[in-house]
């Protein structure tokens, strides 16, 4: 919904201020500059992106229109799920823990935190790094180094449509300037006309600067700075879930390891410890 807000202040605010200074709008409407300009950035986008990309690009573009997911609600059931899997290895043994990581779906554990176990990669992620603690007496600085790694992968294919959006955005101009050198290319071949006609054919051509600058900064680019936004929140949980094994991992209490866990989530998101306290009793007591 914001998104959708933004579109029409941007739009609002330059075509109306436009309008209100006498000019005329339907000198604005070129849909052959629009098609240059248009046509030609898809084309090097689809040049400059393999296949890969550009499905990544296509599942992502949806997502701008959803609010986020990662609220102080979804991370309070993270937390709880966290503290109620490290409870469980004190009181009972990693391995109590092997059903409920070999089928999590199954698992009445995780099935009393629907919204995280919605979520496959999230629920991979722990499953595969209890399953290293249950398999053995892993080094938590190579565990740690390995989730760093995973982390850091999952990083840069979720940075595979933001650039490619990016790039676009970048190009855009330069094909204004592209529709905008062929308007005028157009006009000089056209000298012999009366001067209005020719006045016409030269604010045609000087569209298509207006246009591509627009789209660029104005439409593109700022759907390429909120991938990176929701990229963010993304990486953040996973952190979250990081520091929080790691720290059970080193010797600390299960209540010690999620409030490890807690710093590392952001200011707006993270939950105060007595809500944290209080999220946990309440899910002891449903239990």
């Amino acid at each position: 919904m914001l998104v959708i807000l933004g579109f029409l202040i941007v739009l609002g605010a330059v075509f109306g201020g436009f309008a209100l200074d006498d000019g005329h709008l339907a000198a604005l409407y070129q849909p052959y500059e629009l098609l240059m300009i248009g046509g030609g950035a898809f084309g090097a986008f689809v040049i400059a992106n393999d296949r890969k990309s550009i499905q990544a690009t296509l599942k992502a573009l949806p997502t701008l229109f959803h609010t986020s997911k990662y609220t102080r609600e979804l991370y309070l059931e993270l937390m709880s799920l966290l503290y109620e899997i490290l409870a469980k290895v004190r009181k009972e043994g990693l391995m109590a823990l092997e059903a409920d990581i070999e089928a999590p779906h199954q698992s009445p554990l995780f099935a009393r935190f629907p919204n995280i176990l919605a979520d496959h990669h999230l629920v991979e992620f722990i499953t595969d790094y209890m399953r290293l603690m249950v398999s053995g007496n892993m080094d938590p600085y190579q565990i740690e180094n390995l989730m760093d790694n995973e982390i850091e992968t999952h990083h840069q294919d979720g940075d595979l449509p933001i650039h490619a959006i990016t790039k676009l955005a970048d190009g855009m101009p330069a094909f204004g300037i592209i529709a905008a050198v062929m308007g005028v290319v157009h006009t000089m071949g056209s000298v012999g006309l009366p001067p209005a006609e020719l006045g016409k054919l030269i604010a045609a051509a000087l569209v298509g600067t207006f246009l591509g600058i627009l789209l660029s900064y104005g439409v593109v680019g700022p759907l390429a700075a909120l991938l990176q936004r929701k990229l963010n929140e993304s990486s953040k949980m996973y952190q979250c879930i990081k520091v929080t094994l790691i720290a059970s991992m080193n010797g600390y209490s299960p209540v010690l390891a999620v409030e490890f866990g807690r710093k590392v989530i952001s200011a707006t998101e993270r939950p105060s410890f007595n809500e944290l306290e209080a999220h946990f009793k309440q899910n002891k007591a449903k239990a």
